[in-house]
């Protein structure tokens, strides 16, 4: 009996789907239910049948397709920015290291010397930290260093938290968004009854299309946080061996060798 009523169900939502698209989708929809008849007999018929119009998907999803469409241009800022910045040439610039091992070997450190590093890039700022503390025991160098990493670290990975806090909720919105369709749908049946698809047709579209945004949404945002995420821990494991062949320098140039 519940598998029955579960297809009757199911079969009477995709009639009602395929008699809103029939009968000029959303458009018609919220022009009152003054639905258009056959598109088959009208300029427009492919425009009608094939696709709607973002602007009219978006109204037909209600208002959590407001907060959806947010988290869609926050995310793809970030993306952009973070793209942008986590480039290995930008974090990383090819042949600093050597520069400054070169350096350091021909003792011409100067404060001239360190401000140009820290103005480098997230690596020179890690290695002026180093050169500042040449002076001192390995020990306390290697400790400023990794003190030093850990705020280099966390500029890295800004912005990352809140993609993965989207990528996260989105999916949850569109959920929302169901939610409230169906309820606005059972409303409408407690209102009007079952004799007209037209009574069901706003509340099924507002479910459908926010659970679409909804993971439209939240897929590439969490396969963009991954990547992202994933960069940032490279970029880190180099910035550690860039640390130690630093401290390896400064010592050997303190010891003669």
């Amino acid at each position: 009996m519940i598998r029955r009523g579960i297809s009757v169900a199911h079969c009477s939502s995709l009639q009602v789907l395929r008699w809103f698209r029939r009968r000029g989708g959303v458009a018609a929809w919220r022009r009152g239910g003054q639905f258009a008849g056959p598109v088959d007999s009208g300029p427009d018929r492919g425009a009608l049948r094939y696709h709607l119009q973002m602007w009219e998907i978006v109204r037909a999803g209600g208002p959590v397709m407001w907060p959806i469409i947010l988290c869609s241009v926050i995310a793809a800022a970030i993306v952009l920015e973070r793209s942008w910045t986590l480039q290995e040439k930008r974090v990383l610039p090819p042949d600093l290291i050597l520069r400054v091992r070169q350096i350091v070997e021909a003792n011409q450190v100067t404060d001239k010397v360190i401000g140009a590093l820290e103005q480098n890039s997230p690596l020179g700022r890690l290695l002026a930290v180093g050169l500042i503390n040449r002076h001192r025991p390995r020990e306390v160098m290697m400790e400023r260093l990794q003190d030093s990493g850990r705020h280099v670290v966390h500029e890295l990975e800004r912005f990352l938290n809140t993609l993965g806090t989207i990528a996260a909720v989105s999916p949850l919105l569109g959920l929302l968004g169901t939610v409230l369709g169906i309820i606005r749908a059972f409303n409408a049946i407690n209102a009007g009854g079952l004799g007209d698809p037209r009574i069901l047709s706003g509340g099924i579209a507002e479910a459908l299309i926010t659970t679409a945004a909804g993971l439209s949404v939240a897929i590439p945002a969490l396969i963009a946080y991954r990547y992202l995420r994933s960069r940032v821990d490279t970029l880190v494991v180099e910035m550690e061996k860039y640390a130690i062949a630093l401290s390896d320098a400064v010592e050997g140039v303190g010891t003669g060798r």
